[in-house]
């Protein structure tokens, strides 16, 4: 049954990456425990907007938990504190009345705030660009059952394609490290047939970029998974390791 309930916002305003940080203080009242997280948030700017204020800045596209956009760390949680979504698929209902509810971005070097809670993840198509995909001609698509995948190989593809790239393994991660989104990339295309014959060039530029757009180091504390909304193993990270020991061994050779 759907009730009003009262919160209070303490929200992260920043207008660009030069300019200081703030928290800005709002109080939400009556919003219906029905509403989204992001639907209470645009009842927020309406308000504003009609007060003459600056609304707050933030993403969003598909609102269904494909795209990744909506990327908040709700209080001290990237997504918030239930498991297995994105921020678009958080509702009020799981606060209460009276809650004061903490908004910020990720917070990582390679992730520049643009505005408030709008960060630049430009970085991650960066490290795509470098080798995240398959550039050798593979012919048509097969007909079903004509290249026999095996299902261990077959579930590990699926398990790193469920990756939207939203960020939120490196917004917990207390080195901002990108392992476990590089990890995923890399596991979805080895573990497939297409993937195989650029396997080891595309380790070494994937890794090679995620180093040079700043981000940390890997110290397995699996805040990772634990926050990722495709709930993503970190198996595919003990995948990668492999990987790279395998191609550094062959190019040295």
């Amino acid at each position: 049954m759907s009730i009003n309930i009262n919160v209070t916002l303490k929200i992260h305003r920043q207008d660009n990456k030069t300019t200081p940080s703030f928290i800005e203080t709002h109080n939400i009242d009556s919003i219906s425990s029905d509403a989204s997280f992001l639907e209470m948030l645009d009842i927020l700017n309406e308000k504003l907007i009609e007060e003459d204020k600056n609304p707050i800045a933030f993403e969003s596209d598909c609102r269904e938990g494909i795209c990744g956009a909506c990327s908040l760390v709700i209080n001290g949680i990237p997504h918030g504190k239930e498991k297995g979504i994105t921020t678009c698929q958080l509702h009020m209902r799981t606060f209460n009345n009276g809650d004061i509810i903490t908004i910020e971005p990720w917070k990582a070097t390679a992730f520049p705030v643009i505005k408030d809670l709008v960060v630049n993840r430009n970085a991650l198509d960066k490290i795509m660009h470098s080798g995240g995909y398959i550039s050798v001609k593979t012919g048509s698509a097969q007909d079903g059952n004509s290249i026999l995948i095996s299902k261990q190989s077959a579930e590990k593809a699926f398990n790193g394609a469920a990756c939207i790239g939203c960020g939120a393994c490196i917004a917990a991660c207390k080195n901002s490290s990108a392992m476990l989104f590089v990890s995923a990339k890399i596991s979805h295309l080895i573990n497939v047939p297409q993937g195989l014959i650029e396997n080891k060039s595309r380790v070494m530029n994937m890794i090679i970029q995620m180093d040079h757009e700043g981000f940390g180091s890997c110290t397995n504390t699996l805040e990772c998974s634990s926050v990722c909304p495709k709930e993503i193993s970190t198996s595919v990270i003990n995948e990668l390791n492999q990987e790279f020991i395998s191609s550094v061994f062959s190019t040295s050779n």
